[in-house]
């Protein structure tokens, strides 16, 4: 009786360890909204070439669901589990959005400070009425005016990213 209560109690055990090691395959944890995420990534133009890349570098930390990054980079990362690499393909309207001729303009360089200097694709700041400081870049030069594009670089393009999930914190 005695051996007998000894090999239920063990198979009892094994059921039980069993089911715990199969509930937890199941549960590994997923990316959520909320949860702070550490991933690796190359992102590439449509043409293959890279624009901005982690390598070398310490993965990107966000929080997702924050506005963090690019609403097709953020919601890209949800369902993913450590360890796994996605490829992310984002249209224009979940990048930077589509390239805004509104924000393409011609200034007077004696307006720009160092503006005798300006050469094409610097970086100036451009003041709005309302105050509010934008970075545009110079994308031409003629005499006596110089046109500035503030859209972002990567507005008007879609996008591709390999992303690899590193942690979720």
């Amino acid at each position: 009786m005695r051996k007998h209560a000894y090999a239920i109690l063990l198979i009892a055990c094994a059921v039980v360890f069993t089911a715990g090691c199969v509930a937890s395959d199941e549960e590994e944890a997923k990316v959520k909204p909320g949860d702070t995420v550490r991933v690796d990534y190359t992102g590439t133009l449509e043409n293959g070439t890279v624009f901005d890349s982690s390598a070398g570098r310490e993965p990107l930390e966000f929080v997702v669901g924050s506005n963090a990054v690019i609403p097709g980079f953020d919601t890209g990362v949800v369902g993913m589990q450590v360890g796994e690499t996605k490829t992310i393909h984002i249209p224009v309207d979940q990048a930077y959005g589509p390239h805004r001729e509104e924000l393409v303009f011609v200034a007077d360089p004696a307006e720009i400070p160092g503006g005798e200097n300006l050469t094409v694709g610097d970086t100036v700041g451009i003041t709005l009425s309302s105050g509010q400081m934008l970075p545009g870049r110079v994308i031409s030069i003629s005499p006596g005016a110089v046109t500035i594009d503030a859209n972002h670089h990567l507005a008007g393009v879609d996008l591709t990213f390999t992303v690899t999930l590193v942690e979720i914190g």
